[in-house]
């Protein structure tokens, strides 16, 4: 006896398909924060977090230290501060001292990168990233330029 052939299109049941025993119904985490809109943050502690880094930078002498608000520009953070340093090594202990300022007033850091070769050291601090660098490697790569919405509708032609 042969086995009764079945028609895949008819087998396939149609209709909204039952979900697993103890599966949830509720949206994963990561689908609930990419469809939900990104809260704003308080701007006091936006604010702090900027002075905490602002100071950091100039206890240890930065040099060029610009801080730019990318609120309106991007949603990975809201302000990124830029500052150089005179050598490899003193780009590292600014960073040092940020990640140090930062964690004594509370705020945790991502992560932070770069901080082995001190050419270019950022730290994550979620709301406020910081980019400290050699002077020849920040001219190299203008972050200003790259994040000052000015200057992009200065080169745009009329």
């Amino acid at each position: 006896m042969t086995p009764k052939k079945t028609d895949t299109k008819t087998a396939k049941k149609s209709g909204p398909r039952k979900p697993r025993p103890g599966a949830s119904k509720a949206p994963t985490r990561q689908a609930a924060a990419r469809a939900a809109p990104k809260k704003p943050k308080p701007p006091e502690r936006r604010s702090k977090l900027t002075e905490i880094v602002t100071a950091a930078l100039d206890d240890l002498k930065a040099q060029n230290v610009a801080v730019l608000d990318v609120r309106e520009l991007t949603h990975v953070a809201d302000t990124v501060v830029i500052a150089s340093g005179t050598s490899d090594r003193h780009v590292k202990s600014l960073a040092g001292r940020v990640l140090e300022r930062a964690k004594d007033g509370g705020f945790r850091a991502l992560g932070i990168e770069g901080e082995r070769e001190g050419e270019w050291v950022l730290v994550d601090l979620q709301d406020v990233i910081v980019h400290v660098m050699l002077p020849r490697v920040r001219e190299f790569y203008g972050l200003e330029k790259l994040w000052d919405v000015r200057v992009g509708e200065r080169a745009v032609p009329a």
